[in-house]
Parts: structure tokens; sequence; C-alpha cells
């Protein structure tokens, strides 16, 4: 799929030396072709790290794709340099107008508080709701998974006994469904949380579908409203080494981590990390935006 980005982009000279084909303005608007328009709520601290992984994801179908970045105005990112905000991000007050025919919702660190308490939990919602007029379909992961059964049916969160932390086994249920078309019976996905959204509640809402689940992470995806909303607890976009690089930080920090879970070849963290989950990642976000955004969506986006 050619992504288009801004043309000094970060993220695109790395795409580019992985042969992922990305295109820039110029070239994109002397294309006599409607590329969908994908909008990308960035909730993450580091959002360099984020934009690729959610790039790379993006790149495994011919569909072409315009992505734009979006953060929260009423939280200061300290993370992530102003000037890439300033630059390559916008906010919903300048996109209020606009319509988009698909939309990514990233998780966020803030998953150890009650959703209120979150300093920009207000404009999430006002987020949530402007969606649901301006966007055909809103993929939703990890706390921002969370977030949405718990602002859309009212499903809270609760704490686990101690984080879950690695790559996990799920089953796939509900195979005639199109977004899990291709999937193997049992796949693999990382997850990195200390809360879950009960499983129980989830398959007790009459609005929700449950597409796919752990017995030990639970609930991993879950659909509603026809895809309208998708839900995504766990992380398939990451990387190889996200997962280590959050063990290690954690750990230099003092803080209690466990080495992630089937993760490490013998759970020795010398060892390099086994990538077991991209072809799966890849399978999901081609199936969202060929079944759920490009079939759906109408040719006129203001239609």
């Amino acid at each position: 799929m050619p992504i288009k980005t801004q043309s000094d982009l970060p993220a695109k000279e790395t795409l580019e030396n992985e042969n992922i084909f990305v295109m820039d303005e110029y070239r994109a608007v002397h294309q006599d072709i409607r590329p969908l328009e994908v909008l990308i709520l960035n909730n993450m601290p580091i959002k360099q790290d984020t934009e690729l992984q959610l790039l790379r994801a993006l790149s495994t179908t011919p569909l072409q794709v315009d992505v734009t970045f979006m953060n929260v105005k009423s939280h200061v990112s300290v993370n992530t340099p102003a000037s890439h905000l300033n630059k390559f991000y916008t906010t919903l007050d300048e996109i209020r107008d606009r319509k988009f025919d698909g939309m990514i919702v990233t998780g966020a660190p803030v998953e150890d508080i009650s959703f209120e308490e979150v300093d920009y939990w207000q404009e999430i919602c006002e987020i949530f709701d402007w969606a649901q007029t301006h966007v055909t379909s809103t993929l939703h992961i990890c706390w921002a998974a969370q977030a949405g059964l718990y602002h859309y049916y009212g499903i809270d969160k609760r704490l686990l006994p101690q984080k879950l932390f690695g790559i996990y086994e799920h089953q796939v249920e509900n195979r005639k469904i199109p977004l899990v078309r291709g999937f193997d019976d049992i796949f693999l996905a990382p997850h990195s949380r200390h809360t879950e959204t009960p499983a129980e509640a989830i398959h007790a809402c009459k609005e929700l579908t449950v597409l796919a689940e752990s017995a030990q992470a639970g609930v991993f995806l879950a659909i509603a409203e026809g895809g309208k909303k998708i839900f995504v607890t766990g992380h398939p976009e990451y990387d190889r080494y996200t997962l280590n690089n959050e063990y290690f930080r954690d750990l230099n920090k003092g803080l209690p981590i466990q080495i992630p879970c089937n993760y490490y070849p013998e759970d020795n963290p010398e060892k390099r990390p086994l990538l077991q989950w991209r072809s799966h990642s890849n399978n999901l976000y081609s199936n969202w935006l060929n079944y759920y955004v490009y079939q759906v969506t109408p040719y006129e986006l203001g239609r």
C-alpha cells in the first residue's frame, strides 16, 4: 500500500529503508485516485515510535492511504518535541468539519487511574462522539479500547494482580466475520497493561461481538455496529523490540517488572526476541482497511 505522508516526517525514511512504498504529497496530488483518509489520534508518549509502528501496519494492502496525525490539546506531551507536534499534528478544532474513512485511537500510559481522572478525558469523549458522525470506522487500541468500552457501553476496567506483559495465545471466534478472515485458529499478540476490561462484561453486552480471546489475556478483539467500532485490547502493532525496551526501562527505574511472557528464547533477556505476531497484525489492519473502511465508505467522503 502506498502510504501518503508529509515529505519530511521522520518515519518516512525508516519505512523507505524497509522497502515500504511511501508517497509524498507532491506525487499524491498528481494521481487521479481518491485515497483513504485515515486519522490517527496518537496518545502515546513517544509519538515517533507509534507513528512508525502504525504506518508500517497500514502498508499491507494495495490501497492508498492518506494519514493525518492528531493529538489532544488538553495535555502537554513531555516526551515528544513541541516542534514535531506543531509540524506534523493537528487537533480536533482544526479538522472538526472534515470527514474521515477511518480513525485509529492509540493506547496511553494512564490505565492505573480512573478514566475521569485523566486530564484529557473530556476531550477523548468529545472525539469519540465526533467520530460517530465523521468517521466510517474507528479502531481502538489498548487503553483506547478500554476507554471506548467504558464511554459507549459503561463497562469499566479493573486492576490486574500484576502487569499483563508478553506474547499470548488467542483463539479465533466468529470466524465468518471478515475482520478475522485469514487468521489461524490460534495466533499470538503482544499485551502490556496493568488493567483489563472484564471478559464476562464484554460477553454480556449485546452490542458487542467477541472475535478473539485468550485464556490468559482475556478478550483481544471485539466489534460493534457492523464494524463502525472495533476494540483491540493488545498491541498488534508493536515492533520486535518494543516489549524489550519497556522491560529494561522499568528494570532501570527499579520498578517491579517480570520478564515478558513467551518473548525471549529460553526467557533469556540477553537473547534476541522472537517476532511471532507480525503476520496476524498485518492481516488485522488489512482486513480493517478493506472490509470496514474501503468497502463501506462513500467515494465522495462528505456524503
